[in-house]
């Protein structure tokens, strides 16, 4: 399970510290703080990054709004990005939103608004609205990553590290190596949003990782996945043995 990595663009020290943190208190792991244009191309290739936060103004220049076409100019490394800025400018504005931010704050910025300008940046990159606005606990699946809401964290858990899901109720327990997540959401939905080459169904109540699976007993209806898991075996889905290379 991993924190949600968070790029600061950012060239006055005072700012940087104050959104830092703020958002290590909120559980956000910050990659590299950018003082230059420069700076910002660096740390976006060389970091694994989630969200960026952008000042416009960087040594007096607008290269923040530079940094965010160059970001818009990566299909292969697109990510979402807020703006956060003093300027009351509309041009400035008018040539901001040019580049599509998820979110355009004006400073000083609020704990409360900057949080939820970043859960909401990512719901909408994946196209999953309103996942987190519920009190019970809700989650995105992008195609590496869950995006989990816990208490007033939000979690990044990769998918490779789920062993299985279980359905109780409405809820979906989540199990993986190191923790145990509880998401209120049907079995149904999780299965279409995950990649069917990697998970299945093998009952009413369970997925599985096809890559966890340690031994099959069809005879008794039981699945032993990595970590001493159990899954449930039923007829209906007794054809996850094709889904395996068998010697004969």
């Amino acid at each position: 399970m991993n924190q949600i990595n968070v790029l600061i663009v950012e060239d006055t020290k005072t700012e940087s510290d104050a959104l830092s943190l703020v958002l290590k208190e909120n559980n956000f792991n910050i990659v590299g703080i950018a003082r230059t244009f420069k700076e910002a191309i660096h740390l976006f290739y060389s970091e694994d990054i989630d969200i960026a936060i952008i000042d416009i103004f960087l040594e007096e220049k607008p290269d923040g709004i530079a940094f965010a076409e160059f970001i818009d100019a990566q299909p292969e490394k697109l990510k979402p990005f807020i703006f956060l800025t003093s300027t009351t400018s509309r041009e400035i504005f008018n040539r901001a939103r040019l580049t599509h931010p998820y979110s355009y704050l004006i400073k000083p910025f609020n704990e409360l608004e900057i949080i939820y300008a970043i859960e909401t940046a990512i719901e909408k990159f994946y196209d999953q609205e309103d996942s987190f606005s519920g009190e019970d606990e809700n989650t995105i699946i992008s195609k590496d990553h869950l995006f989990i809401k816990k208490g007033k964290s939000l979690k990044k858990v990769n998918i490779d590290d789920i062993i299985f899901i279980e359905v109780e109720e409405k809820y979906c327990n989540i199990i993986t190596h190191k923790e145990k997540f509880v998401i209120l959401i049907s079995l149904v939905k999780i299965l279409d949003l995950l990649d069917e080459q990697k998970f299945y169904r093998t009952h009413r109540n369970f997925i599985v990782n096809l890559q966890k699976v340690q031994e099959i007993i069809p005879q008794d209806n039981l699945i032993l996945l990595t970590g001493d898991y159990k899954a449930t075996l039923s007829g209906k889905y007794k054809d996850i043995i094709n889904k395996f290379q068998t010697l004969k």
